[in-house]
């Protein structure tokens, strides 16, 4: 299944599932409003079907537009830590963004007006099913609602002020999550999908998931050692190698530009960039 979360015609924000060419709303009075309390109350799967929407009617909204916590990991592939002239280190780097920093697919990503070195990073997403504390590996996929495209628009000069990522990866509208939710029973072969990421229609990123130097499995075990998971939270899982900071010369995102994070049958996040009003 495909889970979305939207906009009515009347502003009104709601969740439904994907059916072909049609959005059919699972919200309604007596039930859950969005798809973070379906999923955190588990009647996502036995929801009635409502009121049917054409795309073009709606406005996507963030995959979770709520989400209680938002936790990226830093340099996941073996490529992007040698681009960077980092070491590679015995666990992952995670940093953390606010939900206020993403947008939906179709919705315009920010460029900071106080930088001119906004960045692409083509990321994959999991979205938490169960609640899960100090889970172990073996259990942690169980753990998983499903996957979204993420684009972790990064403001590489504010991300090194110092040690720390967070001012350079929480900037509002710098990121994108999208566009739905896709189950894991989809997605036959998880490892074999690449994430792309192209920007004006070219190719600057592109890996296996199975590149991955810390696997989903893995990332679950250890964030939720030191942090409980709820249904709704969102993990990055990281980027390839090819961000825009490290070429030569560098290559960022400037309004006007169109950037694209493909991730195969899980779909691809489009956004436009706009400058900072």
């Amino acid at each position: 299944m495909r889970y979305v979360s939207f906009r009515r015609p009347d502003g009104t924000p709601s969740f439904g599932r994907l059916d072909g060419a049609r959005i059919v709303e699972l919200a309604s009075p007596a039930g859950p409003q969005s798809l973070k309390a379906a999923l955190t109350d588990g009647s996502l799967a036995t929801l009635p079907d409502g009121a049917a929407f054409a795309a073009a009617d709606i406005v996507l909204l963030p995959v979770i537009p709520d989400p209680a916590k938002i936790l990226c990991v830093g340099l996941n592939y073996a490529d992007h830590v040698k681009e960077t002239g980092r070491e590679q280190k015995e666990y992952p780097a995670i940093f953390t963004r606010y939900a206020d920093s993403l947008v939906a697919d179709g919705q315009p990503m920010v460029k900071p007006a106080v930088s001119d070195r906004f960045d692409y990073e083509g990321e994959l997403a999991i979205v938490i099913g169960k609640p899960c504390h100090k889970v172990s590996r073996a259990d942690a996929l169980s753990h998983i609602a499903g996957y979204a495209a993420f684009n972790d628009g990064s403001i590489r000069d504010w991300q090194r002020h110092n040690i720390q990522f967070t001012p350079g990866k929480t900037f509002v509208g710098t990121g994108g999550f999208g566009p739905a939710l896709v189950t894991p029973d989809e997605i036959a072969d998880l490892g074999a999908i690449h994430v792309q990421a192209r920007l004006n229609g070219v190719v600057v990123q592109d890996q296996p998931i199975a590149d991955m130097i810390w696997d989903l499995a893995f990332v679950i075990e250890y964030i939720s050692a030191f942090t409980p998971l709820a249904p709704g939270d969102v993990i990055a899982t990281g980027t390839p190698g090819g961000v825009g900071d490290k070429r030569t010369p560098p290559l960022y995102m400037k309004a006007g530009d169109k950037v694209e994070v493909d991730i195969g049958a899980i779909g691809t996040l489009t956004n436009r960039i706009i400058d900072e009003q």
